[in-house]
């Protein structure tokens, strides 16, 4: 997670003050980040104003949306939980948010996420016929199924993303 941190006086002189940042970071030195920001809108704006605030005027981050006025602390909080994620894990909590789970409850649920790496819809059809879930099918009557009608419905409760399949349950 990269974030552009902005002096929110500045800005509003006509100033873009400001400097990138990658979560997640030290507490201590994301506030001497924080702080710097500041600073240099004190220097550029010359005159007695109180630069106590910054906003987010840009961000870079695969796994979620950030606003302008997001925490700072808490999103380098969540950086810090999203690090310690294995890919794998990562890809069924960027599901749940894409699904409209909030940050808690992505983290708290990714493990019930179904994730098929590598596989399209049609794939998990085959996959699911093979491994009986429909019952037990006679290997020669197999040839005759239609495999896309199957996806079609997979898809009901299924996800592409990517070359992933995901359910969030």
């Amino acid at each position: 997670m990269r974030v552009y941190i902005t002096d929110l006086e500045a800005y509003n002189n006509g100033h873009l003050v400001g400097d990138w940042y990658e979560l997640p970071m030290d507490a201590d030195t994301l506030a001497e980040c924080n702080e710097n920001v500041l600073h240099e809108g004190r220097n550029i704006c010359k005159h007695k104003h109180h630069h106590e605030e910054t906003f987010i005027t840009d961000f870079e981050c695969d796994y979620m949306e950030i606003g302008e006025y997001d925490d700072i602390y808490k999103l380098n909080e969540i950086a810090q939980e999203m690090e310690e994620l294995s890919e794998c894990d990562l890809k069924k909590y960027t599901a749940m948010i894409d699904a409209g789970y909030t940050h808690k409850q992505a983290i708290e649920g990714y493990e019930d996420v179904d994730l098929y790496e590598g596989m399209s819809l049609a794939d998990l059809a085959y996959m699911f016929v093979d491994e009986g879930l429909y019952g037990d099918i006679n290997e020669g009557i197999k040839n005759y199924i239609d495999y896309d009608a199957i996806a079609r419905d997979l898809s009901y409760d299924y996800t592409e993303i990517g070359n992933d399949i995901v359910r969030v349950a």
